[in-house]
């Protein structure tokens, strides 16, 4: 490695990706292109960024297979910082087979990283804190040792552990500190202040109230029966019966907890679970059949019983029943709360995190779009879709001076 080559490096691993062009910007060396790849990507230019590395990829070839596993893993990180977690994110797993191989144990272990990253986004939970448990933590660059603990924080808080995402996300600050980039410490508090923010709705004895994510996880722990509409199932300290797969049978338990103490009127049962202002004798047989399966779905925790007026629902040991609710409902919440993050994501990463076709995703992107919920910027392969303003300048900064007061 020439003397350029090694200042420029160590600019980009300390978050000056200015200095280091200023010593490689005019060479084509595959490494100068390599690190000016990485140099756009530190700058935002993300597209620039990933045509570099694939020119450096090609030109290290096969005579020099860490080098191009780098690359690889670099082109990797930006997509995954673009949301594009399809393809380009495919040949991770052989780029760290390689680095390992030639003894790179520090970028293996930041390839992994990314990986369990990915995963996570796309909600394989299980595979991503495996591969986090695998990981040597030691051998991580400082810089993606505050990313390997925001993916751990992540996961502990999609599984309701606060106490551990917590601990995970101090030691991320610590890592974020000793890097010294403030991107990186943004990126942390961005994370940490998820945790203080609503993550979703308790309705409960006629009334409705936000909580945030310490309160549900005390909730899920307590003796109250919970009909969890953030996960379709019904539940209480002891057991879980789900009905994710029964639609029609949630949508009823869901009008039962709401209404608890009380019961609920036939017709609105009719109304919610079938979806018919106008109900006939055939939806009310259709009812008392769908009543009788719920009745015994949910058996080992509470009965169902028939009042003079409609259904009510009677706990067998809790003595308080109440609704978890999402944040935000609707019938395209899911890809709003993927978006939620601040994140620019394609349509096919989106696609993939919710495990629909990529005509479905595009179909509510257009919804929510027409009702100027979502932006998009790009075209073709490059498009990407927001909830915010357009990346850019801040409509604000157009004008040449205050408006005038009337």
């Amino acid at each position: 490695m020439d003397a350029l080559i090694a200042i420029a490096a160590r600019a980009l691993a300390a978050g000056d990706p200015l200095a280091a062009l200023k010593r490689i910007a005019l060479r084509d060396d595959a490494p100068a292109l390599a690190l000016r790849g990485i140099a756009m990507a530190q700058l935002g230019e993300l597209s620039r960024a990933r045509e570099l590395l694939r020119i450096a990829a090609r030109a290290f070839g096969d005579k020099e297979p860490m080098a191009r596993a780098r690359c690889n893993v670099a082109e990797a990180e930006i997509a995954l910082v673009s949301r594009d977690l399809g393809r380009p994110m495919e040949g991770l797993g052989a780029a760290r087979s390689t680095l390992e191989a030639f003894g790179d144990l520090a970028n293996a272990a930041h390839a992994g990283y990314l990986e369990a990253r990915r995963l996570l986004l796309i909600g394989r939970l299980d595979e991503a804190e495996q591969i986090l448990d695998d990981l040597d933590v030691g051998a991580l660059p400082v810089t993606s040792r505050a990313g390997y603990e925001l993916v751990a924080a992540g996961a502990a808080m999609r599984r309701l552990h606060t106490k551990t995402a917590r601990a995970a996300l101090a030691r991320a600050r610590q890592a974020a500190h000793d890097a010294a980039i403030p991107t990186l410490t943004a990126e942390v508090e961005s994370v940490a202040c998820a945790l203080e923010k609503s993550a979703a709705r308790l309705i409960a004895l006629g009334e409705e109230r936000a909580l945030r994510l310490e309160e549900v996880e005390a909730l899920l722990a307590s003796p109250m029966l919970v009909v969890d509409a953030c996960r379709h199932v019904v539940r209480d300290a002891h057991r879980v019966i789900s009905l994710g797969c029964r639609p029609v049978l949630f949508t009823l338990a869901r009008a039962l907890g709401e209404a608890w103490p009380g019961d609920v009127p036939r017709h609105t049962l009719i109304a919610r679970a079938f979806r018919t202002k106008r109900p006939d004798e055939s939806h009310r047989a259709r009812l008392r059949v769908e009543v009788g399966r719920l009745r015994e779905a949910i058996r080992p925790l509470a009965e169902i019983h028939a009042t003079g007026g409609g259904f009510v629902l009677e706990p067998h040991e809790a003595d308080v029943v109440a609704v978890l609710a999402p944040p935000i409902e609707g019938r395209h919440a899911m890809v709003l709360a993927l978006l939620a993050d601040d994140e620019a994501w394609s349509s096919s990463a989106l696609a993939l995190a919710l495990d629909v076709s990529p005509r479905t995703v595009q179909r509510a992107l257009d919804a929510l779009m027409a009702a100027g919920r979502v932006q998009s910027f790009g075209r073709g392969r490059s498009q990407r879709w927001v909830t915010s303003s357009v990346p850019g300048f801040p409509t604000t900064l157009l004008l040449p001076a205050p408006l005038p007061s009337d």
